[in-house]
């Protein structure tokens, strides 16, 4: 397994750095995936209701045509019409929680892997150019506080070229429980969570979450529209998201919450990720941070602010890693093993909804899971550059999943473009939001089950409305700077499978139009090949990040 650093984004045409609170330099790493297949799962599952037509109309003369996703050829899920009094068809797998007494029988296999070396001595370091004190302290495992009281830090901000800083030795705990707290797919936005209401359990609970409202980006949401907006975007179970905001602050049930948890309701206080939207969009990408390094083959250790370290415990899965590294943000070592053992949340999250391992849809990916072809987002006779490889597909944490394309031109930065950003594969178009379109290649209007394209930085103007069944080529809208963060005109495309973010630089690879993705040990960095030719990624438009259709 390889550790990978980001890089600050560069002035360029179509470096992104990508939504939600990018966090000055972080860490990820590439996925691999190796599965066996439940054949239960996808084809009763939220398979119901036609999509409803209607036409939108874009600017400059362009049409689009909503039609039926019955009329939507090749798609690959059966859609089933259902009234209003049909229940909504559920999962077929529902093992029973177990009697009192009984085994805990957890599924989520997960193989056993050696831990990590752990220092034991101090060292020094030489800061170099575009260090950070928190990229120096992840990098040698340390906390960030460790190596500013052993240094006499009085600026955390500024550190200068050529520093010479003191390393400490962590402090290393016994390993972390080896209790599991959800399945993977109750971590990921998948088919567990597909028909999970989120207006209407908050609505029965009726506690503060009920009432509570929020601007986020111009516009007036509820505390349910928060917590789905933040689900779709990061790919994160919204029961998972109701459940830590249950334990850290009652907000579902209660309605005399703390007073200083309306601004941090999680409990994490930084002035970057206040309010509801604020903090659980820290959740997400802390959640998805943990879940896609643990997928990757990291084995730990948990860094706290104490200077101590704790190796994960042996058999633990991914989704239960994504819980245990949010809340060694949130806790110091000592309470942080109460908290993610079997008296700690998980018995927040068994009274709310129950065995979370009763919804298990195992495995996400199956065993022999093939990508769909796919050709390059942009039209045919169009050379554009291939400004970024393997990054973060949202925010920071979730798997680097995405590639950047930069339209035709010499400008820099957001400007105005007229090229075209066209359909990779066909596929209904489920979801749309800021700069974002969300196409459903399996044809069943659902972001949670099958293959699914993120195109990020669509600007609105000529934008394809949702609900519309496109076909391979036509077109989505254009480039631009819109949606999330963005230092040039681009497009900015990443795969999910049953709501699972796969990386571009895994065992899986990014194909279009036969261009084979790879990464290159450092996030944006990264190759198309395709036989012999070989195209690097590049910030700018060069001789050799040039690629056409």
């Amino acid at each position: 397994m390889f550790l990978k650093e980001s890089i600050p984004s560069e002035i360029g045409i179509g470096k992104g750095s990508h939504p939600a609170h990018d966090q000055d330099q972080t860490l990820d790493a590439k996925g691999s995936h190796v599965h066996h297949h439940r054949a239960i799962t996808l084809v009763v599952l939220i398979l119901m209701g036609l999509l409803q037509a209607c036409v939108g109309r874009g600017e400059q003369g362009v049409s689009w045509q909503l039609v039926k996703a019955t009329d939507f050829e090749d798609a690959t899920a059966t859609l089933i019409p259902t009234s209003s009094t049909t229940p909504h068809p559920l999962l077929t797998y529902l093992p029973p929680s177990p009697r009192p007494g009984e085994p805990y029988l957890t599924p989520t296999p997960d193989s056993l892997r050696d831990p990590p070396f752990i220092r034991t001595e101090s060292e020094n370091y030489v800061v170099q150019p575009g260090d950070s004190l928190s990229l120096i302290a992840y990098r040698f495992g340390v906390s960030p506080l460790l190596i500013i009281e052993a240094n006499d830090i009085v600026n955390a901000n500024l550190l200068a070229v050529w520093q010479n800083l003191l390393i400490p030795a962590p402090i290393l705990r016994e390993p972390g429980p080896s209790f599991k707290i959800i399945p993977d797919s109750e971590l990921v936005y998948g088919p567990a969570g597909a028909l999970f209401d989120v207006h209407r359990v908050i609505t029965d609970w009726g506690g503060f979450l009920e009432q509570y409202e929020e601007e986020v980006e111009g516009l007036e949401l509820s505390g349910a529209d928060v917590i789905q907006l933040v689900s779709y975007r990061y790919s994160v179970n919204p029961r998972l998201l109701l459940a830590l905001l249950e334990y850290q602050s009652g907000w579902l049930t209660r309605e005399d919450i703390p007073p200083d948890s309306v601004t941090y309701p999680i409990g994490y206080i930084h002035e970057d990720w206040q309010g509801l939207f604020g903090q659980l969009s820290f959740v997400a990408n802390q959640l998805n941070r943990g879940y896609y390094l643990w997928r990757a083959g990291w084995a730990g250790p948990y860094v706290f602010d104490d200077g101590s370290v704790v190796v994960p415990g042996q058999g633990v899965n991914a989704g239960t890693v994504g819980v245990q590294n949010l809340f060694s943000l949130l806790y110091q070592a000592e309470t942080w093993r109460t908290v993610v053992g079997e008296q700690g949340f998980y018995q927040t999250y068994l009274s709310l909804f129950g065995n979370p391992f009763g919804v298990a849809v195992e495995p996400l990916l199956p065993d022999g899971l093939d990508q769909p072809y796919m050709q390059l987002p942009f039209e045919v006779g169009k050379t554009w550059s291939f400004t970024s490889g393997p990054h973060s597909a949202w925010g920071t944490g979730s798997g680097w999943a995405a590639l950047d394309f930069a339209p035709p031109g010499y400008a820099y930065g957001c400007v105005l473009s007229n090229e075209w950003v066209v359909a990779s594969a066909d596929g209904v178009v489920s979801r749309i939001d800021e700069g974002v379109v969300i196409l459903d290649l399996d044809g069943d209007g659902y972001e949670q089950t099958g293959w699914v394209l993120l195109y990020l930085h669509v600007e609105e103007r000529d934008r394809v409305p949702s609900g519309v069944a496109l076909h391979a080529g036509d077109r989505i809208g254009h480039p631009s700077c819109e949606g999330g963060v963005s230092t040039g005109t681009h497009i900015h495309i990443a795969r999910k499978y049953n709501g699972e973010w796969i990386p571009a630089d895994g065992s899986l690879p990014f194909v279009l139009d036969g261009w084979v993705s790879a990464g290159q040990g450092r996030e944006y960095n990264g190759t198309l090949s395709r036989g012999s030719v070989i195209v690097e990624a590049y910030f700018q438009r060069g001789l050799y990040n040039q690629i056409s259709r």
